[in-house]
């Protein structure tokens, strides 16, 4: 039984398996750091937990100081969000060890899917077709060279313990891969603290399609169908779509089932996602596993009517799924937007800052999820991410329009944000038509960007603003008046009319 969770996570992700612990009749406990003690997840939990300290290190990822707040509450399980400590196979171990219900699966699960050469070797044991590469670390660089050689170029140097995108190096040439090696291995020391780079065979403009599973320990399994995620920039996730609006029935039903085939085949329990690139032609290849709740699970769960967090805190007590593979129906179409406090404009820099006025999208099919108020100090201590804004339609057209209608509503100030370049992004013809791949960006992002816009609307602002002064002038004094309050002459603010027609979707600042 459970019956308290500490949820050792904060922003908006700590606000949402907070909701589900209420719905299941749980009590709750948040942990807090300096700079979070004002937030929304401290005043929702029925106790928090300072932790004393501001960055991660000393406060949302010290194991010890978590445990000591689950322990002093009485908590008997803690939910570790996603992000911190949610895949961290030894934290596993030490709730384990403590008598507390760790919500997620074993330390051994994570372990085995966590290190990405073990993963891909149970993947490829258990039929789930796994990118052409190495089944083991390189020994060194020379090594990776005879083996990318021998592969065919190009590929893909990964670091083992990788993830988030660091770690990795794209090589089209042989003469390129020692170095490519010494700098991927370089950043993986820093990253994870171990240097073990493997070799993948570089899939050309593939989809990044994932499955979403779940299962008990009961023998029960579930796969709710795929996200498309193929909207990235350096690795890292900016817009998720549930259904893929590219995959056919055939391959999402084999994927599907390799998911779920490849989760029994390493005794996972609980939520988990399955990342597979999928080529031009269709063929499938295992990528990964996420050993937690995904970022963008929200997208699932307005698409098949399920409550994945919640679901999570069942299995973590010993229940059976609440639900079969039949009765999972796909209906209509989700989108969701990752809202960062970023300047996009300059490299995608994080912007701390305090929030002067905030103004909240709603109506039908929209979904916010974040931890935003008015007069919060945004700090530069942790993750950029804020928010995300998930809208729902009949089907994909409608939830596009739904969601540029949402970003343009969606106001934040004091801080630069990663709206108006969402709302740019959606508006791209290949987004629109749904025809991008994981490339999109790296070829298109100065399209999306406009960089140079900014200035020609600028200029063009500045030179209607002068003809506008000079007619009036010219109006004025052909008919001798004095009056230099005419509303004739006035009219509209060039100003106003040149920010109207910003493609930003936003206001001149």
């Amino acid at each position: 039984m459970i019956t308290k969770v500490l949820v050792a996570n904060r922003g908006e992700i700590a606000v949402r398996v907070l909701r589900a612990c209420r719905l299941e009749g749980l009590a709750t406990v948040a942990v807090f750091s300096d700079a979070d003690r004002r937030d929304p997840h401290v005043r929702m939990a029925d106790e928090a937990i300072a932790l004393g300290g501001t960055s991660p290190a000393e406060t949302y990822l010290d194991v010890a100081k978590i445990l000591a707040a689950a322990r002093r509450t009485g908590a008997d399980a803690i939910h570790p969000g996603y992000g911190f400590l949610s895949e961290n196979a030894a934290f596993a171990d030490a709730c384990e060890s403590a008598g507390i219900v760790f919500v997620g699966p074993s330390g051994d699960t994570m372990r085995t899917m966590g290190a990405k050469v073990a993963a891909r070797t149970a993947m490829d044991r258990a039929g789930v077709p796994v990118v052409p590469g190495t089944l083991a670390p390189c020994v060194d660089a020379a090594d990776a060279r005879r083996i990318c050689d021998e592969i065919g170029y190009p590929v893909m140097l990964k670091a083992v313990a990788g993830g988030g995108g660091k770690g990795i190096r794209h090589v089209t040439r042989s003469e390129d891969v020692e170095a490519a090696f010494e700098r991927a291995s370089s950043e993986a020391v820093t990253s994870f603290g171990d240097g073990s780079i493997y070799v993948e065979k570089a899939i050309e403009r593939p989809r990044h399609i994932e499955i979403q599973v779940m299962l008990d320990a009961h023998g029960g399994a579930v796969h709710l169908g795929e996200r498309e995620c193929s909207l990235q920039r350096r690795h890292q996730k900016l817009v998720e779509e549930c259904p893929s609006s590219w995959l056919s029935e055939e391959t999402r039903a084999a994927m599907g089932a390799a998911a779920v085939r490849g989760a029994l085949a390493v005794g996972y329990v609980n939520a988990g996602t399955m990342e597979f690139l999928v080529d031009q032609g269709g063929n499938y290849y295992f990528l990964e596993m996420n050993t937690r709740l995904q970022v963008e699970h929200t997208v699932t769960e307005m698409v098949y009517g399920v409550d994945l967090a919640r679901e999570q805190l069942r299995v973590a007590a010993g229940h059976e799924l609440s639900f079969t593979q039949d009765d999972m129906r796909r209906n209509g179409h989700a989108i969701e937007v990752r809202i960062c406090a970023e300047d996009p404009e300059q490299g995608f820099f994080p912007s701390g800052g305090r929030i002067e006025h905030l103004e909240l999208p709603g109506g039908p099919g929209v979904r916010l999820d974040t931890f935003l108020y008015e007069g919060q100090d945004v700090t530069l201590f942790y993750d950029s991410m804020v928010g995300k804004l998930v809208c729902w339609g009949p089907d994909r057209p409608a939830a596009l329009e739904r969601t540029r209608a949402a970003l343009r509503e969606f106001v934040i100030s004091g801080i630069h944000t990663t709206i108006p370049f969402s709302l740019r992004l959606l508006r791209q013809p290949e987004i629109v038509a749904g025809t991008y791949d994981t490339s999109y960006l790296d070829e298109h992002l100065n399209d999306v960007l406009g960089h140079g816009a900014g200035r020609h609307r600028l200029a063009a602002a500045i030179a209607a603003a002068l003809v506008h002064r000079e007619r009036a002038r010219s109006r004025l004094a052909g008919r001798g008046a004095a009056r230099g309050d005419d509303a004739s002459a006035r009219g509209p603010s060039p100003w106003v009319v040149n920010g109207r027609r910003d493609a930003m979707g936003g206001r001149l600042r």
